[in-house]
């Protein structure tokens, strides 16, 4: 809602998506900071896309690539890069915390759905 009245977008490339994307993480971000909340943002842009456009839109080939590369390291019990944890490159690191905490959620919500 803008100003007490729903606004309609009309959506003509992925940038107007991306800017509603956008929308929906400030906005998280804010309410978990007015609230004390502790809301997942991919888990509210994820409730919310089907509303304005089609999950494929997320679809990344870098990112499915580090999907698989963190699925590959985890099967197999290898670190991604040669090295110990020390080594590998810092924002491997950080995109594997993200990915890890993702699927934790993937699988918590079909546990969820399955009781």
């Amino acid at each position: 809602m803008v100003d007490g009245d729903y606004e309609n977008r009309m959506f003509s490339s992925n940038e107007d998506v991306w800017e509603v994307i956008d929308l929906i993480i400030e906005e998280t971000k804010e309410l978990n900071e007015m609230k004390n909340e502790s809301f997942d943002i991919a888990a509210s842009i994820q409730s919310q896309l089907p509303f304005f456009a089609c999950q494929n839109i997320l679809l990344d080939k870098e990112i499915q690539q580090d999907i698989e590369r963190y699925v590959y390291c985890e099967n197999f019990k290898t670190p991604a890069y040669p090295g110990c944890y020390d080594e590998q490159p810092a924002l491997w690191v950080a995109k594997s915390y993200i990915i890890k905490k993702s699927l934790n959620r993937i699988q918590n919500k079909a546990i969820e759905d399955g009781k």
